[in-house]
């Protein structure tokens, strides 16, 4: 994918594995559900966008040895392991090349384009992919629509998490990044001329995968958070300990899935 300037979240870093597991363990059961909705099966041709290993494997396990999966990002690496039949590994940049073939049954990206300059574009791209009848499932954050790391702000360590998520958000402000607008996709869907448009968000309001994020999220960024005179070192250490004890009732921005079917 084709990267805009403020890509905080470093996948060369310690904490990549981490934090890539607990992403997948916090939003994979939603994708799957929509994934499974649109009727992925056996000998479905499937293109997913900026690939996770844990959702190129599911599609793998329902798509059989007749189907195909191609799988694509900028960094292949971590990809290296799935890289077996059905499933094909390129290296890709979203909005920038053209796709990496056409006819596809199915064509899924998560969270993919808060990497690209162009969304309109990449998702142009993702349409002319798309067999006629295939089907386009796309999901993306919506930070505005909710954008407090604790809703239930009655005390100072929920008061402290708040802040500090708003330095997040003005890190990647400062380096020039168009936070991902989910409630945008249902339209520019239709825009791209997808019929049958829905969407829906999950938004969970506690959860241990949301405590496990929000610890390697902050661990990711603390310099910068310091750097930038946002936070002390001493208000991360007070803040990932308030997390590590379970007190704090910890959400995430909602994600929206929307998805539609090319004429």
């Amino acid at each position: 994918m084709t990267r805009i300037d403020g890509y905080l979240l470093d996948n060369r870093r310690t904490e990549e594995a981490e934090h890539f597991s607990a992403f997948a363990a916090l939003f994979d059961p939603t994708t799957f559900r929509h994934l499974d909705a649109l009727g992925v099966g056996s000998g479905w041709r499937c293109w997913e966008v900026g690939a996770g290993t844990t959702v190129v494997s599911w599609l793998a396990k329902k798509v059989g040895p007749t189907g195909c999966v191609v799988a694509t990002d900028t960094d292949t690496s971590r990809l290296a392991s799935a890289a077996r039949p059905p499933v094909e590994v390129r290296a890709h940049e979203l909005g920038a090349q053209e796709p990496p073939r056409e006819g596809f049954d199915l064509v899924h990206a998560r969270l993919a384009l808060v990497h690209v300059a162009d969304r309109e574009r990449a998702l142009r791209s993702m349409v002319k992919a798309l067999r006629p009848g295939g089907r386009l499932l796309v999901e993306d954050a919506d930070p505005a629509l909710q954008p407090l790391l604790c809703p239930d702000e009655h005390g100072p360590e929920q008061k402290l998490a708040n802040r500090l998520r708003q330095g997040f958000r003005s890190l990647l402000a400062d380096r020039g990044t168009d936070l991902p607008c989910g409630r945008t996709l249902p339209r520019l869907l239709r825009d791209a001329g997808l019929a049958r448009v829905q969407a829906d968000a999950y938004f969970p309001l506690t959860s241990p995968d949301c405590a496990a994020l929000e610890s390697v999220t902050i661990r990711q960024i603390r310099d910068q958070l310091v750097t930038a005179g946002l936070a002390t070192d001493q208000e991360i250490d007070r803040h990932l300990g308030n997390v590590t004890s379970g007190a704090l009732d910890l959400t995430t921005a909602p994600m929206i899935s929307a998805w539609g079917r090319k004429q």
